[in-house]
């Protein structure tokens, strides 16, 4: 891993209640019907990066130049190694971190496109092989935790990263893990399960901002049995959305994906930075089109 320069640390108590992040993107919105558009204030201090439109969140790369480095699996413990990708500039600050695992008997390469496409738009990523190809989902979601403490604590990129702004995503039984992993982390900003597997269908104590992916024509992971009853089992109170792709398979999320990435981002962004830039393309609810077989969520964010 090539040198990276230390910078200093966001403070830990800062995090302002959701319905104060409400309030203040509303503020900046501002009420004058007709008035010259002031400057953008931003309603949080961990926006990332230029105001965000359709072909920037649709676009291979976002605003930032990135760099990446090999994890070996003999340097780390809890997981088998990975990739790390990462904004070279930190003249905007510290960034959120991402987790991301792959399915049943695939490796990190499955989940690859999406290291570089995140962390271009301003995330730090680490995309990871898990112990064993065929891991379960309840240990892929403790694995992408240990990726996530390997991250923010003894990585290169540490001083990179804000330690209260970490999510985690993955593929079928990463997926799976991944909301694993936000059930026995309420800490975490963001769990995004990709076309999931899991033998558990009620999530009813998640408390982390989540967003389903599901595929119209999942064989392997039919939306009915798997992504369907994760959205319904979580709190009604919570943050989260349900995306089901248009005539899609279960593999949709191992290769690049405008779709699924736009969403990504969208949610990343918003709740991990908590960045009500994003708000347009989540709230009011995408409608049903060529890509997006059907989209529920709970908006307004609260």
């Amino acid at each position: 891993m090539q040198p990276v320069p230390a910078i200093t640390p966001e403070p830990v108590a800062r995090r302002p209640r959701r319905g104060l992040r409400w309030a203040l993107a509303l503020a900046v919105l501002g009420t004058g019907l007709g008035a010259a558009p002031a400057a953008h204030a931003a309603a949080s201090p961990y926006e990332r990066g230029p105001a965000p439109t359709v072909a920037s969140i649709e676009a291979s790369r976002g605003a930032f130049a990135i760099a990446q480095s090999t994890v070996a699996a003999s340097s780390v413990s809890g997981f088998r190694g990975g990739t790390i990708y990462y904004p070279t500039s930190t003249a905007e600050g510290t960034f959120g971190a991402v987790a991301i695992s792959p399915g049943y008997t695939a490796t990190q390469s499955s989940v690859a496109w999406l290291g570089p496409r995140l962390a271009s738009q301003g995330f730090v990523v680490i995309t990871i092989d898990t112990l064993s190809r065929y891991d379960q989902p309840a240990s892929r979601g403790t694995q992408l935790l240990a990726a996530l403490d390997y991250l923010t604590n003894t990585s290169g990129v540490r001083t990179r990263i804000d330690r209260n702004r970490l999510a985690v995503m993955g593929h079928s039984m990463g997926g799976g893990g991944s909301l694993s992993a936000a059930n026995s982390r309420p800490q975490l900003q963001a769990a995004i399960p990709l076309t999931g597997w899991h033998t558990v269908k009620n999530w009813s104590g998640v408390r982390v901002p989540t967003l389903v992916v599901g595929a119209e024509n999942d064989s392997v992971a039919p939306v009915s049995s798997h992504s369907e009853p994760f959205y319904t089992s979580l709190p009604s109170t919570l943050d989260k959305a349900y995306l089901e792709l248009n005539n899609a398979s279960h593999s949709a999320p191992t290769s690049t994906n405008v779709t699924v990435a736009k969403y990504s981002i969208s949610w990343l962004k918003r709740f991990v930075d908590d960045d009500t830039r994003y708000d347009q393309f989540l709230c009011p609810a995408p409608p049903a089109s060529t890509t997006i077989q059907e989209y529920r969520n709970t908006c307004p964010h609260s």
